[in-house]
Parts: structure tokens; C-alpha cells; sequence
């Protein structure tokens, strides 16, 4: 999201940077995108190639809620 992008696209109210979390029993971590249609694992869940994952950074209308997110590597946990 460029820096003068920083308006709701639905109500014109300001949108605050925020990153969305996934809960892996004890581990939180950022969310993320990857490349490609999933591949199921051996065990069931999705194999996830480490070199097309992306993480996800979202962006909240302070008004209205709507939210807005964007796969950028400077969105990784810091």
C-alpha cells in the first residue's frame, strides 16, 4: 500500500497497518500467502514450499472495518 493510499476505498476513513495471525496450537505467527494451487501433504495438511510463501500485511478502516491486505516480504514478523 503505497503512503498516500492510506484512505478506505469504501468510506474514505483512515486505514490503520495491522497483519492477521494464524494459531498452530502454540505457535502464532503472520499470515501468508503462497504461490500455486495447495498440494496435499503425506499427513493430510498442505505441503508448503518455504521459497513461495509470502507473508500477508493488512490494512483496517478505522470506521468502517473493512479490511484490505497485501503479500509483501516487508510485511514479515520483525
Amino acid at each position: 500500500m503505497s503512503a498516500g493510499a492510506n484512505r478506505c476505498p469504501k468510506c474514505n476513513g483512515e486505514m490503520v497497518q495491522g497483519f492477521l495471525f494464524e494459531i498452530d496450537g502454540p505457535i502464532r505467527k503472520v499470515s501468508t500467502w503462497v504461490e500455486g494451487a495447495p498440494q496435499k501433504s503425506w499427513f493430510g495438511s498442505a505441503e508448503v514450499p518455504k521459497e513461495k510463501c509470502v507473508p500477508v500485511g493488512t490494512f483496517r478502516c478505522s470506521a468502517c472495518g473493512f479490511l484490505e491486505s497485501y503479500a509483501r516480504p516487508e510485511f514479515a514478523a520483525q
